[in-house]
């Protein structure tokens, strides 16, 4: 009563609020399989009140959200999320260019007291609110929605360029039939008086113009991308990339069209084949000539580096966008869980079934890259020059050309390939169409076939740009700007909404009342303090120190750059346009709320984190 008396005094109000809404709206978002007397709540920091947590009867209610079918299908969905084409070549590159073993040291402190407790945060967050990355915000700041909508258009981003790195794979899986893979030697149409091929020859000389089969392959009949002046000119579309890329998102559609009950039963293959596969090339790999000599270049620790500032934004990058907090799929695929599951006990198992994928993926890497120096005559390091999808697309199946059993060896290593890419595709889709379902439930509840079909045509369209001539520039330019320092941006803001604002004491009660205990001062720290910094870190230094862009022997031009930023921009903006909206329409000013009605009301509880105090029943 006291309470409503002070907001009383700022302007005219109707006392005649139901409390039994007052109560549901912190109440009725628990599951119903939450044990009555679960939630406990902690009151305000004031001598007047009692601090103890008080224990809040939770009301249940039926609950018709989908569920996943088995627990495995959802560790398998996130494992599959986070373990993608980056883990093969990001890791294994960014490791040996900054020391070697010397960069595990930093790698672990950044996964330790970055990754895995932001990691931990967005699965707690998706159990516990049960919703998507657009409505969680009105549970936790709604001030903070735009962050939904932002993480909304970047995985859409993602999508243009993504999937078309897995179209490339399939056009390498279906070139792969062949006796003799079209990659191994310079006779082919596309090929060029710079192509030189070493392997089975004695005396050849590589030079700073030698071009290897398997590049050419690549650049040239893959991409084509010698058909294109840049971005000023990508030129004509390619058919056959086209052709592969309607077929990946047709698997994509029906793997989603159905919810969870679909997509948990396909990553029981395409999150479990990858290992069975690397596990493969790693035995092979081990058995060549000069296999130890990649290895070595690979872990041969360099300490100095350790004094680098770089190394350590390399590893705190690698981490976060490895694990993938922020990019609202672990808050999709976690809010399809029961409301008791050890989300703590998943976080830890996925997040180093990730770094152990990455750690393996590096020998698998590295023993080819070795057995390739050997026989070049060269050292590791000449060899080991390409990144990206070049080390994916060029050197790895250059060295598998090479091998005994090739056609069988490329078969697999590209079925890996799309199998990883596939999975993330999965949990990137899903991240937008549990948002905007959740968002808009009149809408859409019973229309996820048609929306899900919409989706996909959208992402097909946008990626339209990308399987150009030049569309590997667009993908390398949407990579960079498109997700890039939008996503940290926004996973630093998300932490800080969490943290600072919906107030760590509140979330330790979330997770109270789901897993039986409270999380420890460890976790308390990173989520205040040490996670934002981390997160903030990253930003700073990729703003301040901007490496030059660059694909092959093309410098993108200024004005390409400003094009990035404006992209990059085009997903973060939302988040300060929809906080002004959402101060501009709200009656009252900033520091006075006038709550006319029961949604301005419990818009001000959420936001200002007040207390109520009726009857000895505490309400956050």
């Amino acid at each position: 009563v006291k309470f409503m008396m002070s907001l009383n005094a700022a302007g005219p109000i109707s006392l005649s609020y139901p409390f039994s809404k007052l109560t549901s709206f912190a109440m009725t978002r628990q599951d119903s399989a939450a044990p009555a007397g679960s939630l406990s709540v902690q009151g305000p920091s004031n001598p007047g009140y009692n601090t103890n947590p008080v224990p809040v009867p939770v009301i249940t209610q039926t609950d018709t959200r989908d569920k996943w079918s088995k627990k495995m299908d959802f560790l398998l969905s996130v494992i599959g999320f986070a373990v993608d084409l980056g883990n093969v070549w990001r890791f294994p590159y960014i490791c040996y260019q900054n020391g070697g073993g010397a960069f595990l040291i930093p790698y672990i402190v950044m996964a330790i007291f970055g990754g895995v407790p932001l990691f931990y945060m967005e699965l707690a967050l998706g159990q516990f609110h049960r919703t998507g990355a657009i409505s969680i915000w009105k549970h936790i700041c709604p001030i903070f929605k735009g962050i939904g909508y932002a993480i909304c258009v970047i995985s859409l981003y993602v999508s243009f360029y993504y999937n078309t790195i897995i179209a490339w794979a399939l056009f390498y899986f279906y070139s792969s039939f062949a006796s003799v893979l079209p990659w191994t030697n310079c006779d082919n149409a596309w090929n060029t008086e710079n192509c030189t091929n070493y392997f089975l020859k004695d005396n050849v000389t590589w030079n700073n113009y030698s071009r290897s089969p398997a590049e050419e392959f690549y650049t040239r009949n893959v991409l084509e991308i010698h058909k294109s002046d840049g971005l000023s000119n990508v030129g004509g579309v390619r058919w056959q990339l086209m052709l592969c890329l309607f077929l990946i998102f047709t698997i994509v559609y029906f793997s989603l069209w159905k919810g969870v009950k679909t997509s948990g039963k396909v990553v029981w293959v395409t999150a479990t084949l990858p290992y069975v596969v690397l596990f493969i090339l790693l035995i092979r790999g081990a058995t060549l000539p000069g296999a130890w000599k990649g290895v070595v270049f690979y872990l041969q620790p360099k300490w100095e580096k350790l004094f680098e500032t770089s190394v350590w934004v390399d590893a705190a990058a690698q981490i976060f966008f490895s694990l993938g907090p922020g990019f609202g799929v672990l808050l999709a695929l976690s809010s399809y869980n029961p409301f008791t599951n050890n989300c703590y006990r998943d976080a830890i198992v996925t997040s180093l079934v990730n770094c152990l994928t990455s750690f393996m993926s590096g020998f698998v890497i590295f023993t080819m890259l070795g057995y390739m120096a050997e026989k070049r005559n060269v050292n590791v390091e000449d060899v080991a020059r390409d990144k990206g999808p070049s080390l994916l697309f060029i050197t790895y199946p250059e060295a598998i050309a090479n091998m005994t059993g090739s056609t069988f060896f490329a078969i697999i290593f590209f079925v890996m390939m799309i199998t990883l890419g596939l999975d993330s595709t999965f949990g990137g889709l899903e991240a937008i169409i549990t948002a905007v379902m959740d968002e808009y439930p009149e809408y859409l509840a019973h229309r996820r076939e048609l929306f899900v079909l919409g989706l996909v045509v959208v992402c097909f369209l946008g990626s339209l740009s990308t399987l150009t001539n030049g569309g590997a520039y667009v993908v390398k330019l949407l990579e960079e700007f498109g997700v890039g320092s939008s996503i940290i941006a926004v996973g630093f803001l998300e932490a800080i909404a969490v943290s600072w604002f919906y107030g760590i004491t509140r979330f330790s009660n979330d997770i109270k009342s789901m897993l039986g205990y409270y999380p420890g001062l460890f976790w308390k720290v990173c989520w205040v303090a040490i996670s934002p910094a981390f997160l903030a870190y990253i930003i700073v230094s990729s703003l301040l120190k901007p490496a030059p862009l660059q694909l092959f022997d093309y410098k993108y031009p200024d004005w390409s750059i400003t094009v990035g930023y404006i992209i990059g921009a085009s997903s973060f903006m939302w988040i300060p346009i929809y906080m002004v909206y959402k101060l501009v329409w709200t009656p009252g000013s900033l520091k006075q709320v006038r709550p006319s009605n029961a949604a301005i009301l419990n818009w001000w509880v959420t936001t200002w984190d007040s207390s109520l105090n009726l009857n000895g029943l505490k309400l956050v």
